[in-house]
Order: structure tokens, then C-alpha cells, then sequence
């Protein structure tokens, strides 16, 4: 793999985003007035916020872009110096080429602390004139509400399964690759949304051959088949608890799954599941309970075999007599 194909396939301009029309507009209309407010990009992770960022800056500044666009990342250093020294010194700087502003877009915004917010709203207040800031959120509740009011909101939904299709597809087609039908359901359920796991995901089963097909895309994503985990639970339901036990057991050593990413396949299964409505919630609330004590750090194999037991303990009360 000489290249990332998330870099080399990333749009160049705004009409080239998939997925965040309404987003997309707003963006060329501040692109055609060559004017902007500070803006915050909201969503979860591989919705499009950097690629609009830098496709906005694209559209701005045309072939000079990279003069006056700046990359910073919250997660690489957090405190209140990074913001009095590093990015303040880059703010106060004149924009290059004439033209009024730069922009500078800082990743994972949500990770400075209070302070270095604190800080960076006065530095976005005094700089105004020659920088304009793109902030990058995955939890735009964790920015202080200073930063927020100071911002134009743009939130990022989860891509929907035909963007994500539209999008594969060029790079199926630039790449020289046939992906089957089953492939291309099992990228968009691998996905959940997220472009940028869709892409890698690609990559890496292209890696192992030009025609990809579903179990290629599985085993390179290293995720269950949504049916295989139906079948797992249809037989904790059924009774057959052991049987349950001993099929989950082959997959944990097939694929290596965590235990999170397991409770996170039985709860995107559950809902497909032939059971009545209030029988779910109660499932739904013990995987809740299960994901919760993993993420304390409690034991994987005991937590999954206990929501196994208690799938199976609901399914008694299925049956009849």
C-alpha cells in the first residue's frame, strides 16, 4: 500500500463531499462571499469534518491553500501553554497572498481543558481580522459556551448507506476493483456510518485480491456477520445456553474480538430478533449494564456469558406453558 486511500481519495472541493448536503451548502455559500465566521464542526468521528474543512479552504483560497490553512490537534497537547504560545503565534500572523484571512483548524477541539478554552476564546476574539478558526468536535457539549456562541454550528450526522455506497464506489471503480453485492452491504454494516473505516476497510480486504466480497470485507474488519451473531442469540433464546457458549467462544478466537465490540454486535442484533417489544428493552437494558461493566474493567468472557445466561433466562419466559 504506497498511499492511504483515505488521503489519496479525499475530495478536493466542496462538490466533491458526499453525505452532508445541507452542511455542504452553507459551506459554499460562506466560500462564494469569500467570508466566514469561526466555525465548529460537530458530529462523530469519519463524518467529513476535516475533508470539509481543508475542501473548504480548497474553494477559498484556490491552488495558494495550504499557505494560508493551519492543522493543529487539541489531543497532542491540551494545557493552556499550547494556546498562549503555539496557536496564538500562528493567529497573529498576517494571511499570506492577500488575502483577508487564514483559517486555522483545530482537531479534537473537545480535548483542550478549561483553562486552554478559556484562553483560546480570547485568542479567537483579538485575532479576528487576520485568522479564522474551524474547531473540530466530536462532543461539542464539552467546548465551554463562550467558544460555542462565538461559533457558526455545523453538526455532522452518521453518513447514510447510500453516500457511503456512492463513495466506495468511485474508489472501487478508480481502483480497479469489483466489489460484490454482499461486499457492499458488509462495508456499509462495518462502517455504521464512518466513511473513513468504510475506506480502510476497502483497502485492506483489496489488499488480498481485486474482487472483494463479503467474507473478505468481515475477516479485514475483523466483525462478526450480523447473522452469525443473530444465530448465537437465537439459541441462548431457545435455550440451548452451552450451544451459545461454545459458538461465541469459536468466533472470539476466529476474529479476536474484544468484549466491547461483541456486547456492541449483540445490541445492533437484538433489534432484529422475533421477540415482542418489552422483551428487547429488558435485553437492551442488561447489554447496557454489560458494556458499562467492561468499560470499568470487569472481566470480558464472565460479563458476555452472564448476558448470555440472562438471554437465555428471558427466552424460558418465551415459551410457552
Amino acid at each position: 500500500m504506497k498511499e492511504i486511500w483515505v488521503e489519496k481519495y479525499r475530495p478536493k472541493s466542496l462538490e466533491e463531499v458526499v453525505g452532508q448536503q445541507d452542511i455542504v451548502a452553507r459551506l459554499k455559500a460562506y466560500a462564494k462571499s469569500g467570508n466566514l465566521p469561526h466555525l465548529l464542526f460537530a458530529g462523530p468521528a469519519g463524518t467529513g469534518k476535516t475533508t470539509c474543512a481543508i475542501a473548504l479552504a480548497r474553494d477559498l483560497f484556490g491552488e495558494d491553500w495550504q499557505q494560508n490553512y493551519n492543522e493543529l490537534n487539541a489531543s497532542d497537547q491540551r494545557g493552556i501553554d499550547v494556546v498562549r504560545q503555539k496557536i496564538k503565534d500562528i493567529a497573529r500572523l498576517a494571511p499570506f497572498s492577500g488575502t483577508p484571512f487564514k483559517l486555522i483548524f483545530l482537531d479534537e477541539a473537545d480535548n483542550l481543558t478549561s483553562d486552554a478554552q478559556a484562553a483560546l476564546r480570547r485568542t479567537m476574539e483579538t485575532y479576528t481580522k487576520t485568522s479564522r478558526f474551524i474547531l473540530s468536535a466530536n462532543y461539542s457539549s464539552r467546548l465551554i459556551e463562550p467558544i460555542q456562541s462565538r461559533c457558526a454550528v455545523f453538526r455532522f450526522r452518521p453518513l447514510r448507506p447510500e453516500a457511503i455506497r456512492e463513495y466506495l464506489g468511485r474508489i472501487a471503480k478508480a481502483e480497479k476493483l469489483k466489489v460484490t453485492e454482499d461486499g457492499m452491504e458488509a462495508l456499509v454494516y462495518v462502517a455504521q456510518g464512518d466513511m473513513r473505516r468504510a475506506v480502510n476497510s476497502l483497502q485492506v480486504a483489496a489488499s488480498l485480491g481485486s474482487t472483494i466480497d463479503g467474507d473478505a470485507l468481515y475477516k479485514a474488519a475483523s466483525t462478526v456477520r450480523p447473522e452469525e451473531i443473530r444465530k448465537i442469540l437465537e439459541k441462548a433464546l431457545g435455550g440451548e445456553f452451552l450451544p451459545a457458549r461454545e459458538a461465541l467462544d469459536t468466533l472470539l478466537i476466529e476474529y479476536g474480538l474484544s468484549g466491547e465490540d461483541v456486547v456492541r454486535q449483540i445490541h445492533r442484533a437484538v433489534f432484529d430478533l422475533n421477540v415482542p417489544d418489552d422483551f428487547k428493552v429488558r435485553l437492551v437494558d442488561r447489554i447496557g449494564e454489560a458494556d458499562f461493566r467492561l468499560v470499568e474493567g470487569s472481566n470480558e468472557r464472565i460479563q458476555i456469558e452472564a448476558l448470555l445466561a440472562h438471554i437465555a433466562l428471558v427466552g424460558r419466559e418465551l415459551k410457552p406453558g
